[in-house]
């Protein structure tokens, strides 16, 4: 089975303009590999030198944040939906 991954319109650019992907599951860092994979530099855009998600990404799994779940080792099961979204400031 596989997950979809929701790309956000700043990284289309890198997906060939594909706003949902299909990747096998496992945990949110697999997936990134997965996709990076295919996708080169999107990982770059997602973590940061130390391996971490940087301050300005959030993932959600089925409507969870990661960073209150596992982080990048949250599981994500067979059918779910993986969404990155850019964070948003105001002022």
């Amino acid at each position: 089975m596989s997950v979809t991954v929701r790309v956000p319109s700043q990284l289309r650019t890198l997906t060939g303009g594909a706003g949902e992907l299909s990747v096998p599951a496992g945990t949110v860092r697999q997936l990134i590999s997965s996709v990076e994979a295919d996708h080169p530099g999107i990982e770059a855009r997602l973590l940061d030198e130390q391996g971490g998600l940087r301050r300005f990404v959030n993932v959600f799994v089925a409507e969870e944040d990661v960073r209150y779940l596992d982080g990048l080792d949250t599981k994500v099961a067979d059918g779910a939906t993986v969404s990155i979204v850019p964070a948003v400031a105001g002022g």
